[in-house]
């Protein structure tokens, strides 16, 4: 092995390896299906016959302890600790119910056959170039990997219990006078047993796949990959050239020609109709024109394939099952695993993704036929770091952990009807970012539904309403409110808004009114910005009397509509901020405001927290900002429109807006509105009402299959879309846990 990957497996073969990850093929919609089918097609057409191409799938158990260790919530001393350990344990029980302890990976090794590396290394790049580009095609991840990388992989094939940790370096080639062969090596191998073998303390199992099958389907591999114990699935796929191919085809036609010819004088002899044939030969004939056609006039090559299925178990026993299992599967698709009898050390050798086979019972495939056995299924979402908890894979039940900092846009929506655990979901996340990260979290609460999870967290309720002692000053601004942009500008738009919701009516402010609007802005923070202490701090009644003094008569108006805000019955606005928003979790309770003060303060609130983003960003702290009710801000042009910005601009400035909505249609309401939609790679959807299903698919591309799973749906259980991956999930939060009753809704299950 070479340490930019190169393999000289013998003394003429030489190899490389690329690892590729999995796409959601099963998920697919139809055509989709059909358009990766097609792709993957001309990806196997690419091999000539002096390319040798090993698909290797490796599903391998690891270390527990290690998996545990990486969702683990280490405790802190402090008033949090018991929640953080229901927290790790509801994780560590998911985990236990899924199938993480397996590690899937998968990767493809082509070969070519040269006199020297000097040789083989030009055009082994190429093809790697060629293959990376391959795979780019079909949207599929992928990496070449190192020398290094490939003794790793190798060493945990030869090493089943996963206890001995691979180290190796290539300098100790000369340091240590040993090879890379003694770098993955086990104690040692047991193969005198013509139907098992053992390797160190594990035993072993080599089989092939007999295909009897008159037609595959593409579900066969994505079962054989689905079961729960380790197994190695390897494809050896050798091109034959195409010349040589139809002239093979050629000749059996001729064979089935005279075997005819023979069928028929004999037939003429015995005094009965001659074109009474066998029937094997008339079915043969007809497959050997139809292949002849297909290779003639179709994008079809033939491929001689050897199919290999590797299981490895601590006991005899278990072998065996494990092994009846995966039969199973063969038998379900009317085909046959059968043991390599006499054969299992080139059974174990050709399982190595090292790119040779020693194994010579191939069948001889079509591209179409071989590309049946298409190596995707559906994705798998665990991500190790600062990592969240969104439920378990429905079609594996692996854990689902992903970051969402990490996504280009990490925006993100909760659509579900009322009971389908959006808001649930929500509160789970906000839990989960409060115990795994530093980051700051805000909630826009207009039903209360958020005060037991805020006060078990330490966090503070400020509730917005006529009587409430607590109060928010719209005016409020800091000096890094804009990037790069004078504060004021932004805060102008701000207040526009403001005035266009109390003021305009259908037809919005007019010029004037802006004009006038923009000016007295300038003028009530003059004071402020050269001097920035907390005295200066305007309100809206400063605005208001700046209005008053103003000539014009549309002034006079603006100021006559702000009038019942701030002398008024509704002057809950305006007063200097007198709560504390710098805690870690903060939620704005506006329950008892009224339906027109309800439109102000989710403006307001937009705005306070936008002034939180920026002065997080200077911190380098990251802002969570959830609003429930989200349908509610869409209704109205202004807070809409002002969404639409923060949906906008939050990525850049360090804050991650997720919104909680029933209404689907709302989100799709206008063009402006939309933005918001395209501009969420983050949706956790549940179930869906019958319009709102048709909606989502048509604009997220989703497939009937997928939509399955948010149709008639139980609570918990939806889609998850995280950037381009889309998985389907459960999430079955224990009951009997402090947690449960501060996220659930349900007042039968509510903490009192």
């Amino acid at each position: 092995m070479y340490r930019d990957g190169v393999c000289r497996v013998n003394s003429r073969l030489y190899t490389k390896m690329v690892a590729f990850t999995d796409i959601n093929y099963q998920l697919a919609q139809n055509e989709d299906k059909s358009a990766i089918f097609d792709s993957y097609c001309e990806f196997l057409n690419y091999f000539d016959s002096s390319i040798s191409v090993q698909l290797t799938f490796v599903n391998k158990r690891v270390n527990v302890r290690e998996f545990e260790r990486s969702i683990d919530i280490p405790q802190r001393d402090d008033a949090f600790d018991s929640i953080r350990r229901e927290y790790a344990d509801m994780l560590k029980s998911q985990l236990a119910r899924g199938n993480n302890g397996l590690v899937k990976t998968k990767y493809i090794t082509f070969g070519i056959e040269a006199d020297s590396l000097k040789e083989a290394k030009p055009r082994l790049e190429r093809v790697e170039a060629d293959v990376l580009a391959g795979f780019k095609t079909l949207g599929v991840p992928a990496r070449p990997l190192t020398g290094l990388e490939r003794l790793e992989i190798l060493h945990g094939q030869l090493h089943p219990d996963g206890r001995e940790k691979f180290r190796f370096d290539f300098r100790d080639i000369v340091r240590a006078s040993i090879s890379t062969k003694d770098a993955i090596a086990p104690a040692g191998f047991d193969f005198r047993d013509s139907k098992t073998f053992r390797v160190e303390s594990y035993y072993g199992a080599a089989s092939f796949i007999q295909i009897t099958a008159p037609e595959l389907t593409d579900r066969m591999l994505a079962d054989l990959l689905d079961l729960t114990s380790p197994v190695t699935v390897t494809l050896h796929i050798q091109s034959i050239d195409q010349a040589e191919a139809i002239k093979t085809v050629k000749r059996k036609l001729s064979d089935l020609d005279k075997m005819k010819i023979e069928e028929q004088k004999k037939a003429v002899r015995a005094g009965y109709d001659m074109d009474v044939l066998p029937s094997d030969l008339v079915t043969y004939g007809k497959e050997a024109a139809a292949l002849l056609n297909d290779l003639q006039s179709r994008n079809e090559r033939m491929f001689l394939v050897t199919i290999l299925v590797l299981n490895t178990a601590k006991s005899k026993q278990k072998l065996e099952n494990d092994i009846f299992a995966a039969a199973g599967v063969a038998q379900k698709y009317n085909c046959e695993l059968k043991r390599l009898e006499y054969q299992q050390e080139q059974g174990l050798m050709s399982s190595l993704p090292l790119g040779l086979n020693q194994i010579e019972i191939q069948r001889g495939l079509t591209t179409s036929s071989t590309a049946i056995f298409v190596p995707f299924t559906t994705q798998e979402l665990f991500m190790r770091g600062e990592a969240l908890y969104y439920g378990r894979n429905a079609l594996s039940g692996n854990l689902i952990m992903a970051d969402r900092k990490l996504l280009k846009n990490p925006n993100g929506l909760f659509l579900g009807t009322p009971g389908s655990g959006k808001s649930f979901a929500a509160k789970r996340e906000i839990v989960n970012v409060f115990l795994m990260t530093e980051d700051d979290i805000i909630i826009a609460d207009p039903e209360a539904e958020y005060f037991p999870i805020v006060q078990r967290l330490g966090g503070q309720v400020i509730k917005l309403s006529p009587t409430s002692p607590q109060h928010l000053n719209p005016m409020d601004i800091n000096p890094d409110y804009a990037d790069e942009e004078d504060p004021l500008t932004l805060k102008s738009d701000f207040i526009l808004s403001l005035c266009e919701l109390i003021v305009g009516g259908k037809e919005g402010l007019a010029p004037v009114e802006k004009t006038i609007i923009d000016r007295c802005v300038r003028l009530v923070y003059r004071d402020y910005l050269s001097d920035p202490c907390p005295e200066n701090m305007p309100v809206l009644e400063d605005l208001y009397d700046l209005l008053r003094s103003q000539s014009e008569p549309e002034a006079q108006n603006i100021a006559t509509a702000l009038e019942i805000y701030v002398t008024g019955s509704l002057n809950v606005f305006n007063h200097c901020t007198n709560v504390d928003i710098d805690n870690r979790v903060v939620c704005f309770d506006f329950k008892e405001l009224g339906k027109g003060l309800k439109k102000l303060a989710m403006l307001i609130l937009q705005d306070a927290v936008w002034n939180r983003v920026t002065l997080n960003r200077a911190a380098r702290k990251t802002t969570w900002f959830y609003v429930d009710e989200f349908h509610l801000l869409l209704k109205e042009e202004q807070t809409a429109s002002y969404c639409v910005e923060i949906w906008k601009r939050f990525r850049k400035w360090g804050g991650i807006p997720s919104g909680l909505t029933q209404n689907v249609k709302d989100l799709l309401a206008s063009r402006e509105v939309e933005n918001i939609l395209e501009n969420s790679d983050f949706i956790y959807m549940l179930n869906q009402a019958s319009g709102d299903r048709q909606i989502l698919a048509k604009q997220l591309g989703i497939s009937p299959y997928q939509l399955s799973y948010v149709t008639h749906s139980n609570a918990g259980e939806g889609l998850l879309f995280y950037g381009d991956v889309i998985i389907p999930f459960q999430d079955r939060f224990p009951k009997d846990t402090e947690i449960y009753t501060l996220l659930t809704t349900r007042p039968s299950e509510a903490q009192s």
